[in-house]
């Protein structure tokens, strides 16, 4: 047995392998022929690695064919140890006694042979005519049960392997192929379900980054809203510190909140890319094996894609926690209103602006392009063509009466509609005495006269002779703006169920409808008003959003 030797006995001192062509020296030692040949070619003299005895001329060294055997005999008894078959290996069938592990099975011969065994399939010029492959169990399989030939066709009416026989009889007018057309054909789908698999993980490896950024930009959003809000609170009285915890607080709930569902996301698409990634693995190896029957019986299952989530829609919005502090400083709104009216009526300007210029100019990073739809619009009005302004006529005018037009209200709907994300855009309103911007559901009734309130889908900011400005909650609130609006800017934050209006070049907030419901698209209505001033023809304009 090998492992009775001592592998030492058997190893050249010059190269520390196992002897190549040994030679013995005059003094009794062994070396590889070439190993020697190049130690003396490289010494300035002719001595023995070992014993360092010198010869006087280099002898002349012949190859000890008797020990060469006996180390030959070891390299092989040390292989064949090496490479007894374990469990759940292929053994050569034709070994006796302790198998070797085969290294080819002969679909000709259903046989597996070891690699000693093998050697006749290698030399004997017939039997290099047999099909080899990869060691497999079970070469019976591989034989039609019936008429007990190899299966070499596949019927692709039935959907199964067949042999010769099998083609001309059961499946005589059935549409067969060879196994090698159908394996190309396989793998050709194969090739496309690993392209389908790595696209989709690269989809959710983009996903998780852009989740990634966007809770990144959440929480600079998050840790930029804290300073600006110690800016403002810090400006006013001492009664409202309080308040600001509280505010401080809500951003906080709202970051973790964010980054808590980004987790869960996260989480859920790395379950999806390690199945995916596993999946990927099993076709990388269906698609190497030479089993071809294995390879076409296990078709479907393998190349069934896992069950996943169409991510296309999923998002984390940025929370960019517009509208928080101008909602804690309406807490204190009531305790300095009489002094904004005294103010007013003395016509001296109040500077509320500061506090919000930050955040209208946040607003103005969500601005849209908006144009007017003249499919909606009422019969007293007419548009530009470029469908940036409206106007109102004196008289009514004859228009198609489609189903998407106001004919009782003097409104108009933008062409776009938004069901999700931040808008922001801006209406000039020159001197007009009276006009109503906002937005309005899709579903808002067209034939009706309208209320401008959020229960029947309508959140808008009114302007009324020249006088009042009111936005219609449960209780229309009265707006106290000075001085008079040139331009409103109009926010619309639909996962937040906002909308909010600001005094562009006062750069002060209106007002802010919170909690709304929003179903379906949301779209701009734009309402230059009916009334008694029919010599008032100054129309509502979109304007262009300018950032300072």
């Amino acid at each position: 047995m090998a492992s009775s030797l001592n592998e030492s006995q058997f190893q050249c001192s010059i190269c520390l392998e196992l002897f190549t062509d040994p030679v013995s020296t005059p003094c009794g030692h062994n070396f590889c022929k070439n190993c020697i040949g190049e130690y003396w070619d490289i010494s300035d003299q002719c001595q023995c690695p070992l014993c360092k005895e010198t010869f006087g001329r280099r002898p002349e060294l012949r190859i000890n064919t008797s020990f060469r055997e006996v180390v030959d005999h070891f390299k092989k008894m040390t292989v064949n140890e090496g490479c007894i078959a374990a469990t759940g290996e292929v053994a050569c069938d034709v070994c006796s006694g302790r198998k070797i592990k085969a290294l080819k099975s002969c679909l000709v011969c259903l046989t597996s042979y070891c690699e000693t065994h093998l050697e006749p399939h290698q030399r004997v010029v017939n039997l290099k005519r047999h099909k080899l492959i990869d060691p497999v169990e079970n070469l019976e399989d591989r034989m039609c049960k019936k008429h007990d030939r190899l299966l070499e066709l596949f019927c692709r009416s039935d959907q199964t392997c067949v042999c010769q026989f099998c083609a001309e009889t059961d499946h005589k007018h059935h549409h067969t192929v060879p196994l090698q057309t159908e394996l190309q054909l396989k793998m050709i789908q194969i090739q496309r379900s690993k392209a389908v698999v790595q696209q989709m993980i690269q989809d959710r490896q983009r996903k998780v980054e852009e989740i990634n950024a966007s809770v990144a930009l959440s929480r600079g959003n998050a840790e930029r809203e804290i300073v600006d809000s110690v800016d403002v609170f810090t400006a006013l009285i001492q009664s409202i510190e309080s308040s600001q915890a509280e505010l401080i607080e809500v951003i906080e709930e709202k970051k973790k909140a964010t980054e808590s569902r980004a987790e869960r996301l996260i989480k859920e698409l790395e379950q999806e890319i390690t199945e995916l990634q596993r999946k990927s693995t099993e076709l990388e190896q269906l698609s190497h094996t030479e089993d071809h029957l294995h390879l076409i019986q296990s078709f479907y299952k393998q190349t069934t894609l896992p069950k996943t989530k169409s991510w296309t829609n999923v998002a984390v919005s940025q929370v960019n926690f517009l509208g928080c502090v101008r909602n804690t400083v309406c807490q204190v709104k009531n305790s300095v209103e009489d002094h904004v009216r005294k103010l007013s009526a003395t016509d001296h300007p109040v500077v509320l602006s500061a506090g919000f210029a930050p955040e209208l100019k946040k607003m103005q990073k969500y601005a849209v392009d908006v144009t007017m739809d003249p499919n909606t619009a009422g019969p007293w009005l007419i548009l530009s063509e470029d469908g940036k302004q409206v106007r109102k006529l004196p008289r009514k005018v004859k228009v198609p009466d489609n189903p998407e037009r106001f004919t009782k209200d003097v409104c108009v709907l933008a062409k776009q509609g938004y069901n999700y994300g931040k808008h922001y855009w801006e209406v000039g309103l020159q001197e007009k005495s009276n006009w109503v911007i906002g937005v309005a559901c899709e579903t808002v009734p067209r034939k009706e006269f309208l209320s401008p309130e959020p229960l029947k889908g309508l959140w808008t900011l009114c302007h009324r002779d020249g006088k009042e400005y009111v936005a219609f909650t449960e209780n229309p609130h009265p707006i106290l703006p000075y001085p008079r609006p040139q331009k409103v800017g109009v926010f619309l934050d639909y996962e937040e169920g906002q909308v909010s209006f600001f005094d562009v070049e006062a750069k002060s907030h209106l007002f802010t409808y919170t909690g709304c419901k929003f179903a379906g698209k949301i779209f701009p209505i734009f309402d230059p008003c009916l009334t008694a001033e029919r010599n008032e023809v100054l129309p509502l304009m979109i304007t262009m959003v300018q950032v300072n």
